[in-house]
This record gives structure tokens, C-alpha cells and sequence, in this order.
């Protein structure tokens, strides 16, 4: 019982570092978000991204800016580029996974839009095509990343 006492603990007690380390990031995370808001506010759509749990992560994210979140107000113009299976299976199929993202951004993203990337690595591959597609196309970027934050 002891060994996951102490599991749970070291859990408990990373999870308040981790929140505590975020801290320090708040003017940039409010910066960051202003100019989200800024964009949708002008007409830009947010599109996100993400593998695996950060794919969850993402499609939340979309799903409560067209929802309603915390109250009632109006929709906000969000699309998650993973929430497709169809339209995922069909580009990897034809030019990759590493294209799955990039694909979608070359035919959707515009400038004034934004794209919004998770990642537990910063290296997927594909989430980083995304990022320099959507980065031609003029759109504001974005990454939640984790470790070390990738390339």
C-alpha cells in the first residue's frame, strides 16, 4: 500500500510544480491569447491539432469555443483539423501522416486565422509541417508543447 501512497504523492506533488511553473508564463499565455481573440474577433477561425491525448486536448478546446464553455454566448469560429478520421486516413493514405495537418492547412487556413498545436514532445512531425504551412499561408501559430518544446 505504501508504494502507491508514495506513487500518488509524487504524482500530487509534480502536478503542483508543474502548475506552479506556469506561473511565470502568464503575461505571455495572456499576450498569446489576446491575439487569438483578436483574430476570431476579426473574422479568423482558430484550427487546432494534436496526437493521441493532445488530439483530445484539441478537439475539446474546439468544440467548447462553438459550444458554450462556462455561459451562453456567441459561437466562436473553431475547427479541429483532427476530428476527421476520414479526411485523416485519406491524406495519409495518399501522402503521408507526416502530411495529415499540413494537407488541411494548405486548403483551410488563411491569413488573419490561427493554428493552434498540441504536443507532449514539440516533434511531431506532423504538427511541425502544419506549423510552416499555416505560417505560409499567414496565419498566426501557436504550440502548447511540452518536454523541451521541440525544434
Amino acid at each position: 500500500m505504501t508504494n502507491i501512497q508514495d506513487h500518488l504523492r509524487q504524482r500530487i506533488d509534480g502536478s503542483v510544480a508543474a502548475i506552479e511553473s506556469i506561473r511565470d508564463l502568464v503575461p505571455e499565455l495572456a499576450r498569446v491569447g489576446n491575439s487569438i481573440f483578436e483574430r476570431m474577433d476579426n473574422g479568423g477561425t482558430l484550427f487546432t491539432a494534436g496526437n493521441g491525448g493532445s488530439a483530445a486536448h484539441a478537439l475539446h478546446l474546439s468544440e467548447e469555443l462553438v459550444g458554450r464553455y462556462r455561459s451562453n454566448r456567441k459561437p466562436m469560429p473553431a475547427i479541429c483539423l483532427n476530428a476527421d478520421p476520414t479526411a485523416l486516413t485519406c491524406i495519409a493514405n495518399d501522402f503521408g501522416f507526416e502530411s495529415v495537418f499540413a494537407r488541411q492547412c494548405a486548403a483551410l487556413v488563411r491569413r488573419g486565422d490561427v493554428l493552434l498545436v498540441f504536443s507532449t514532445s514539440g516533434r511531431s512531425g506532423n504538427l511541425i509541417e502544419a506549423l510552416q504551412t499555416a505560417r505560409e499561408n499567414e496565419a498566426l501559430t501557436v504550440g502548447l508543447l511540452g518536454g523541451d518544446g521541440g525544434p
